[in-house]
């Protein structure tokens, strides 16, 4: 039957590619070939905090699966030694090859046997890819060369020597090094086919920079955000709130490094004001948490308490300014500056009067509480200008926006950072914003659609200014699905003793997951469907060390925020998990406390990792049973009709 008119169209834009009869012939039995394989691996990592040296350790060994596919091939050959100082090589070869030749009297006897080795393992990660998925991760200098090592014959007796000779040629002709490190990078790329980061990039530990820089060379990554990086995306968008905010928080942990060092965003204006203004003040309330890993003199703590309480002054008189603004947020009351009674030392919280710990307001007027005095608004413009200027988090931030989104759907796996807000009757709660409702899917639709304009709206327009707005409020919202909860109460645990007020009580979600029907309803809003099909989620640390179990919902929702972050890991007693979702099914990694990227390279150590099987698929997934796998079957039903309009006459070969 000849094609219609729109069809013939497509068609003829799908012929530009496929000219030929044959063209079109030969890529469905490629495709066909490829749909046979098994699955690729996918691994989902979420809350890392900046903990950087940890995430680039389970990055370069794969969860443990490196390490794993080494005893595989050569337990029995070589020592566990041996095989300790292969792996530590692959997981930092620029570092770890200096230190491994410095041992070696017959430095070339050692790169021949480490080639080849190299080879080996290369080959055994790679079987289940294709020919040309390996060539295209293969670096353009010498991708000839690997790509003949990496798919020779050694059974042939003649090509083993030619192969051999190959080998030989490298380390003759002073080569080695950058094919050793060429090898190592290949085996950890083809070892991941994608990478999920579950949200809270940022915050709390050392360089969140770092793990953005390792993310952003990969082409296989995407993000759901978390509210740690969504009030990082409005900083660097320019609002005055979120700035506030992510110092705030910087602050409280002493990790001005990601500003300073990282960021080159410059605090010393700040320090001015917060010596001038609060020298004399009592700032015990605001002295920062400590890390062992970046010890700091009593005087640079004392310092930095200052600045933590002169940001916190000012961010109260930010927030108030966009409750103000935002009525849709419905968080009136929590507008805290616009509630103290300052000649009593008072707080209205829910209209119940609480004493403050601290009544030193120096730069608050009560008569004009949410106005900023001179010095504070110069402060505040030039800390907005650092983080609009940084072209390191400007590249970051667009980054998080091309991979990132609120949500995704991929595989039969949804995955979000917080919660599906809920209401206590088990319906899914339902926000009003701009005259419309939006509830479930619709409303992380509406948080995703928000969230970009306070980025990419234009300048000075009322669309970008409400859409940084509404980024701190997805920080910290009532029915944000990337908070989850109904306040963040930072005002409480500082000013006011009674600890009632500083609970955050947990969106009905976090109760009903555990309700049989619950993990399939979400999964049915969002299109997902039957045996398989899970969530994925972080945010709320596990207390593993409590006996609480990462698996809940009757099995169906999977939480993996195991405590990566250093500051969290007497909460949960462990370091973190990995969820990693391969052909034979879904298997959680548990993970322990890593020391540091130094002691890995001396010594070889490792990151301890226990492993889960969580579900186990029926029959050995392929790609045929992947979104990629459905597309690509589209394509060959496309390519039929293509080869059907060439035969029939209605387009013609060129």
């Amino acid at each position: 039957m000849p094609e219609s008119g729109q069809s013939l169209r497509y068609l003829t834009l799908l012929s530009r590619k496929y000219p030929t009869v044959a063209a079109a012939a030969s890529e469905i039995i490629r495709i066909e070939a490829v749909l046979r394989l098994p699955k690729g691996t996918e691994h989902f990592m979420s809350d890392l905090h900046g903990e950087n040296e940890a995430f680039i350790h389970i990055l370069n060994n794969a969860s443990g699966y490196i390490r794993e596919k080494i005893d595989t091939v050569f337990e029995g050959e070589l020592t566990a030694e041996e095989r300790s100082d292969l792996a530590t090589l692959i997981y930092y070869p620029e570092k770890k090859l200096p230190a491994l030749k410095a041992a070696r009297e017959d430095l070339d006897a050692w790169y021949h046997h480490t080639l080849m080795r190299l080879i080996r393992l290369c080959r055994f990660v790679s079987s289940k890819h294709t020919r040309a998925h390996v060539r295209q991760c293969l670096p353009e200098s010498c991708g000839y060369v690997l790509d003949e090592l990496l798919h020779a014959h050694f059974e042939d007796h003649d090509k083993k020597l030619y192969y051999e000779t190959i080998v030989d040629s490298i380390i003759a002709y002073g080569r080695a090094d950058p094919y050793i490190l060429r090898f190592c990078e290949l085996i950890k790329r083809l070892a991941v086919d994608r990478l999920h980061i579950v949200g809270d990039l940022f915050d709390r530990g050392p360089r969140p920079d770092l793990i953005l820089e390792q993310l952003i060379e990969r082409s296989d990554v995407d993000i759901q955000w978390g509210n740690h990086d969504v009030v990082w995306m409005g900083a660097a968008a320019g609002s005055p709130v979120c700035v506030l905010t992510v110092l705030k928080t910087t602050l409280a942990y002493n990790n001005t490094d990601t500003l300073e060092h990282g960021y080159g965003i410059s605090l010393r204006e700040l320090d001015h004001l917060a010596q001038e203004v609060y020298s004399g003040s009592d700032v015990s309330r605001w002295m920062p948490k400590t890390d062992e890993r970046r010890p700091t003199s009593r005087e640079r703590l004392c310092r930095t308490a200052q600045m933590h309480k002169a940001v916190t002054v000012m961010l109260l008189k930010a927030e108030a300014e966009v409750i103000a603004a935002n009525p849709d947020f419905q968080m009136a009351g929590r507008d805290y500056i616009n509630r103290i009674d300052f000649a009593n030392g008072t707080v209205d919280v829910s209209g119940r009067l609480y004493p403050l710990l601290d009544r030193d307001f120096p730069t608050v007027d009560p008569e004009h509480p949410t106005a900023l005095t001179p010095g504070e608004a110069e402060v505040l413009r030039d800390l907005v200008r650092g983080f609009r200027h940084s072209k390191l988090l400007q590249k970051h931030v667009r980054f998080l926006y091309s991979a990132g989104s609120v949500y995704k759907v991929m595989n039969g796996n949804l995955l979000y950072h917080g919660a599906v807000p809920m209401t206590d009757s088990g319906e899914f709660a339902q926000e009003t914003f701009e005259g419309r409702p939006y509830a479930g899917r619709e409303l992380f639709d509406y948080c995703d659609r928000r969230a970009r304009q306070g980025y990419f709206a234009p300048e000075g327009s009322a669309q970008r200014k409400a859409g940084q707005d509404f980024l701190w409020y997805l920080w910290c919202g009532r029915l944000s699905p990337i908070y989850g909860r109904s306040a963040m109460t930072t005002f409480e645990r500082l000013y006011i003793e009674d600890k009632q007020t500083h609970r955050e009580e947990k969106n009905p979600y976090y109760r009903l997951i555990n309700l049989p029907g619950t993990a399939d309803k979400i999964l049915r809003e969002f299109g997902l469907e039957g045996e398989g099909c899970h969530i994925v989620n972080g945010h709320v640390p596990v207390r593993a060390v409590e006996g609480e179990s990462p698996v809940k919902g009757d099995g169906k929702l999977l939480v993996i925020d195991g405590g990566f972050c250093r500051a969290y890991h007497e909460k949960t007693g462990i370091a973190g998990y990995t969820l990693v979702y391969n052909s034979r099914g879904l298997t959680l990694r548990t993970h322990q406390p890593f020391e540091s990227a130094a002691r890995a390279i001396a010594d070889d150590e490792d990151i301890t990792s226990s492993s889960e099987y969580i579900y186990t698929a029926p029959s050995r997934l392929l790609v045929a049973d992947t979104d990629e796998g459905r597309e690509k079957s589209a394509l060959i039903q496309d390519l039929k009709r293509l080869v059907a309009a060439y035969q029939n006459g209605d387009l013609r070969e060129t």
